[in-house]
């Protein structure tokens, strides 16, 4: 395979994963993926997610540490072009994956925290569970500095389903 070839190729795997899937994926979900599966190497995927989002195929939404991507109307409209151009047994293990792994996959990308300095100095938290297009909970929450901010994000991705769950027993 030239060097086009594969560059098209690495875009269509990522087009088909993001395809797969009605939620965003993070890049890291991706990068485990294909650069465990020695599909392609890092700086090669590095250079076709970057294509794809300039070319307006992908959309990147980053929130502090994380890269949301999502496929466009446009990158299906290519995707359906190219599908038959992936190998049917990368195409059958991509499938599986998210078969076995979807709620788990979903349920790193649906919690959402994220923080902002305010104009009083300190630091509003925004957490949220979202499923689909509904929000499960949403939590704002006033912390004294960054580090709080931080602090509360990671405990939120860790902690989110007992505190949900806390919040519907005191709630109901």
């Amino acid at each position: 395979m030239n060097h086009d070839q594969l560059a098209l190729y690495n875009k269509l795997l990522v087009l088909y994963m993001l395809n797969r899937v009605s939620f965003p994926l993070t890049q890291a979900q991706i990068y485990d993926f294909l650069l465990e599966r020695n599909y392609v190497n890092f700086m090669n995927l590095q250079r076709a997610i970057t294509e794809l989002v300039d070319t307006g195929f992908v959309l990147a939404n980053s929130k502090h540490n994380r890269t949301y991507l999502t496929i466009t109307a446009e990158g299906q409209e290519t995707l359906s072009f190219f599908k038959n151009r992936i190998d049917t047994s990368f195409k059958k293990e991509i499938d599986e994956f998210f078969n076995r792994n979807q709620f788990k996959l979903r349920n790193e990308t649906s919690v959402l925290a994220d923080y902002n300095k305010t104009f009083s100095g300190d630091y509003e938290v925004r957490l949220a569970v979202k499923e689909k297009d509904a929000t499960v909970v949403e939590v704002t929450l006033s912390v004294p500095n960054e580090e709080a901010a931080e602090t509360v994000c990671t405990n939120w991705h860790r902690k989110n389903q007992n505190i949900y769950q806390y919040l519907v027993e005191q709630l109901f």
